[in-house]
């Protein structure tokens, strides 16, 4: 057994647990490793997820073929972030072995991170940037990889073709806001980033060229005085859609990707395949909508990825991306930082050391 933060229904603070007596992960596919966790971070979808958020679609994903028929979910450990060292490797690992420093974002259909041990697939994780520390390393697996995930893979963002590009990122203090500030930077295009006020020194700090701040009046107008954009980010969602799009250059290939999409949502209230269906008809016909009027629009996801966090390695470790932490606390104080994420305004991430008893 090791000591673990769990949930055994869903709810708000009070139903994290603290138990010493977690079941120890095993190993059942070769290509699994079992990693030490030093240090974990909290991201808005453990809030999500502690309150039910998602439960249909992720328990179909834990369970496909319902074999488990009266087993359930819990105790659910929460926590997507990992930054540790490799116990132990399935036998076909050839790429990892036992003392090697891994980090890695670990899906939601899986057992969290907020434990001594974790359990991952081989290709979810991937070396530490050695120029981290464990505490550093765990503020940017998952933020970095649903970024990763909005602007290079459905974006089309990259290296080669980013330079001179205007770019609008809206909430760029959050976690992943700041993480593709610093990547859209390192990759040389225009950033304009959205936040508010006491947030503007920390995103200006990270490279972006211009600071709007959100309450100092009217968003929208504020940003209509400006050149149009080549792409947005949108990390917010709500009312920004209806106005975001018009700010992009028509006819030209600019994209809009907005990370608040409404799929697990509709999985929740409309069971597994009425969600899925109606979930592709409402983007279908946004795409369609936006098509029409010379811009494209996409849903972006996190997507686990051992391959795309190397690649963020290498940039963390030339110096390019900087994990941006707001506060770090201890393992036994894991339903504290939940209630400093849930109080929201966060400026980068909420990181537990796990390896301090304290």
């Amino acid at each position: 057994a090791m000591p673990s933060w769990v949930i055994d229904r869903y709810g708000s603070n009070e139903v994290l647990r603290f138990t010493r007596d977690m079941v120890f992960p095993i190993i059942h596919f070769p290509n699994e490793v079992i990693i030490k966790v030093h240090a974990a971070s909290l991201n808005p979808i453990d809030l999500s997820m502690r309150s039910g958020y998602g439960a249909r679609a992720l328990n179909m994903k834990r369970d496909p073929l319902k074999l488990k028929v009266d087993e359930t979910e819990f105790p659910l450990t929460l926590g997507r972030d990992v930054s540790g060292v490799v116990m132990e490797c399935g036998l076909g690992v050839s790429y990892f072995k036992p003392g090697d420093e891994v980090w890695a974002a670990i899906p939601p259909w899986k057992q969290g991170t907020l434990s001594e041990f974790v359990v991952a697939s081989g290709n979810e994780v991937s070396f530490k940037p050695k120029c981290l520390s464990h505490v550093e390393a765990a503020a940017l697996p998952y933020v970095g990889l649903t970024a990763w995930a909005a602007l290079n893979q459905v974006g089309g963002l990259n290296q080669s073709n980013c330079s001179g590009k205007r770019v609008l990122i809206l909430g760029a203090s959050g976690g992943v806001g700041t993480f593709a500030v610093q990547l859209m930077k390192a990759w040389d295009a225009h950033v304009t980033a959205v936040c508010s006020h006491d947030a503007s020194t920390l995103v200006k700090k990270l490279g972006a060229d211009d600071v709007i701040d959100y309450k100092s009046g009217n968003l929208e107008e504020q940003l209509k005085t400006l050149p149009l954009f080549d792409f947005i980010l949108d990390n917010v969602g709500g009312s920004t859609e209806k106005w975001a799009l018009d700010l992009l250059k028509k006819w030209s290939g600019a994209t809009y990707v907005t990370l608040v999409t409404p799929f697990l949502i509709n999985m929740d209230k409309l069971g597994v395949a009425d969600g899925m269906l109606q979930t592709g008809v409402t983007v279908g016909s946004k795409t369609l909508k936006h098509l029409l009027k010379g811009v494209h629009y996409r849903w972006a996801f996190f997507m686990p990825s051992g391959p795309s966090l190397d690649e963020i390695a290498e940039l963390v470790d030339s110096g390019k991306i900087q994990p941006v932490i707001d506060e770090v606390f201890s393992f036994s104080e894991v339903p504290k930082a939940f209630l400093k994420l849930e109080a929201g305004h966060a400026r980068g991430k909420t990181v537990i050391n796990v390896i301090s008893r304290q």
